[in-house]
Parts: C-alpha cells; structure tokens; sequence
C-alpha cells in the first residue's frame, strides 16, 4: 500500500492533528496574514472516535487523507464543532455526508449557527457548559467561551490528557509543518500570536481575562488551537502570561507612529517627530502606510502607550488609508493611553481634526494641540516636530507613572 501523501501526526497519545497548511493565504477578513495560516482539526481515537473541528472547504480532501492514514474515516462516530466560521465548519457538511458520524455536537448558539450556514436537517446537539462525553477510555468537558470570538465560540477538554482544544483562542496565522511551538522561531511566534490577539481578540479583552481564570483551574498542559501551533510545557504558560497581558491591557513606555504622506512633507514630520519620541525615552514602532497595512498598525498598538496619527490633508480631510486604519482601531478599540495628530497642508487644513476625533472615540486622551505645518516643513518645522515629540514622550511617562 503506496504511503499517504497527507498524514495524521501525533498531538499527545491517542490524539493526532489531522489538519491543513495554507501557504498562500494573505488576508483574513481584513487582517493581513504575512505567513499563511493552518486549519486545525483534531482526532481523538477510542471506542467513540471523535473529530475537533473540521478545516477550510478546500482542504476538505487534505484532512480525509490525514485521517485515514490512522483510522478509516468512517469510524469517527462524533463530530465536536467549536466553532462555527467556515475556516472550522467549512468541511462539516461533507464530512457528515461522507462519514455519517453518530452525533454532532455544538454549542446552543452553535447549533443554531451551524443550521444558518449550512441550511441542513442534520441533527446537532447543544451541549451545556460543563457537559461531560464519555467516548470511552477517554472523555470530554465543555465549557463556553462566547465572543472569543463569536457568539458560539466554546472550548473542549480532554481531562486524561490535560489538553485544551481552544478553537481560534491562542492561536495565530501562521503556516507551518513544525506542529509545536517550540519547534518555532520564537520571535516569529511573539509576533504572530499578538497580531492575532490584536486583530481578532482585542475588542473582547475582559471576556478573555474571566476565560482565563477558568482555564487556570483545569491543570492544562496542552493547548490546540484552530491555527498555528500547539502549545506544550512552557510553552502554555507562556501564550497564558501573554494572554493575561493584553487582556489586561497593560502597556508600556512605547508609542506607535503611524502615517501616510503626498509628497514626502508628512513623512519628514514623522521621521522628527520619531526622533523626539526616541530621544525622551520612548520605545518607537514606525509604520508608513506605504509599507504597513491596518493590521499592522493594530498589532503596534498591543502593547503601545501612545498612537501618533499623521496625515496630509486631502480634499479637506484625511488621507485614504488614514482613514480606513482610524476606522479599523476604532472598531478594535486598542489599550493606547495618549495620542496625538499631526500633518502636513496646503491652502486648508483638516485632517488633524478628523484625527484627534477619531483618537477621542477610541478613548484616547489627546494630547495638545496637534502639529501642522505648511508644504514643506524647513528647519524651523522639524525643529517643532522634535519638541513635539519629546513633549509626547513626557505625556506618556506621567501617565503611565500616575497609573502604577
């Protein structure tokens, strides 16, 4: 018998992932995905075998294949669905077709979810927070995780091996074959798990620190997410310490610098305005437009005291994807304290203004009075653009001083 090209690899005993890679994924409903991102499906062999999730539709054929290089796919007797976006339930529909399992399980909105999506008649049960599976030698508790983060979101454990099946909770888009955290590059993994939690988490920070006592309690050793790799040993109490740092939306003495320019006017602003930040002992993370996107900027601002906005004015308001970024934070709602605009205008100015809004409706406090100056700034204008930003810098440290 010819080897699988697609096979199940060992999770902890009795447990394989049987999951997909996708390499060329780049955008993920808005955020960009730099490195692709896997899909994430887990079988559990015992008297009662049982799939975790389901993958992306297109890699349908992928997790069929890794399942039946351990166990005929007709053997799975129960489906967990944790959660229903299609990255996770998009195979469900063939599988059931295909396996004809004993049972589907879900949470109450789960059920209700998945019946929207697939418009079917199959029977899916709603299981209750705490419920316990036999599935023989082995069981299975569930327990809720609404908006973590959609609505049905929940989480399964399997006690006897002290492993957490988390759904897209610490997870991350990254495409990779080395299934464990530790057989990553580590500052990859730094990155990559707070532009997840940035980008999808963040809006939800004070469900995830009540999530995160709960798990506490449970002894976990294992976590398995939806994406990216599985955490083990250290490794779960590292992406729990980071966790219980973002949720609590601590920061630090750090500022984020993010603008888009015509003609090279704003960018010179940013460049002095950098320096003054750096020079009052500010950590700096730059991202020009021209090379950063939304989710770039929202990953920046994890961790950031400060947000500095900068923008031409163009037909009386903001540059474009100014705009479309302001718009992105404000829905994500970063921990950022203090904030300031600043840019560059012709005949008229008005994007700072539409700036220091924005900055307010995120709850940040605007600092001064915003920074503009005319075409092209001289000597005199970077000179300003410095003191601004050492003034800044000062803002940020009283505040994050007056807070300890």
């Amino acid at each position: 018998m010819a080897a699988a090209a697609y096979e199940a690899v060992p999770v902890a005993e009795d447990v394989y992932w049987v999951g997909a890679v996708d390499w060329e994924l780049r955008n993920f409903h808005g955020y960009s995905t730099h490195r692709g991102s896997t899909y994430n499906a887990y079988l559990i062999l015992d008297e009662k075998v049982t799939l975790v999730d389901t993958v992306k539709r297109p890699f349908f054929p992928v997790m069929m294949e890794r399942i039946a290089s351990v166990v005929d796919p007709g053997a799975v007797r129960y489906v967990i669905s944790n959660h229903a976006e299609m990255d996770h339930s998009g195979s469900l529909s063939d599988f059931v077709s295909s396996a004809r399992p004993e049972r589907i399980l879900a949470s109450a909105r789960g059920v209700e979810a998945l019946r929207d999506h697939f418009h079917w008649s199959v029977e899916v049960e709603a299981v209750a927070e705490g419920t316990r599976l036999s599935l023989g030698r082995l069981s299975l508790s569930f327990f809720e995780a609404s908006m973590l983060h959609w609505p049905e979101s929940m989480f399964t454990y399997l006690p006897e091996r002290r492993l957490l099946f988390s759904q897209d909770a610490f997870g991350m888009h990254l495409a990779t074959r080395n299934l464990f955290w530790d057989e990553n590059d580590p500052a990859i993994l730094r990155w990559e798990a707070a532009a997840y939690y940035a980008n999808i988490l963040m809006p939800y920070s004070r469900l995830v620190t009540r999530k995160l006592e709960q798990i506490k309690g449970l002894g976990v050793e294992l976590i398995a997410p939806d994406h990216g790799p599985v955490w083990r040993d250290e490794g779960v109490g590292r992406i729990l310490e980071w966790y219980r740092r973002w949720s609590s939306r601590q920061v630090r003495e750090a500022a984020t610098v993010v603008y888009d320019t015509m003609w090279g006017s704003t960018a010179r602003m940013a460049d002095a305005i950098v320096d003054g930040l750096s020079g009052g002992g500010l950590e700096v993370e730059v991202c020009p437009l021209a090379g950063s996107d939304r989710s770039d900027v929202a990953t920046a601002c994890v961790e950031a005291a400060a947000l500095v906005v900068g923008s031409p004015t163009l037909n009386g308001g903001v540059f474009p994807r100014i705009a479309d970024v302001l718009s992105y934070l404000e829905g994500l709602k970063p921990p950022v304290r203090v904030g300031a605009a600043f840019g560059s205008y012709g005949w008229a100015e008005g994007a700072t203004g539409q700036i220091g809004a924005s900055l307010e409706r995120m709850g940040v406090r605007v600092v001064g009075s915003p920074l503009t100056l005319r075409y092209v700034p001289g000597p005199e204008g970077l000179a300003q653009c410095v003191q601004f930003g050492r003034k800044l810098a000062g803002e940020v440290k009283k505040e994050l001083d007056e807070g300890r």
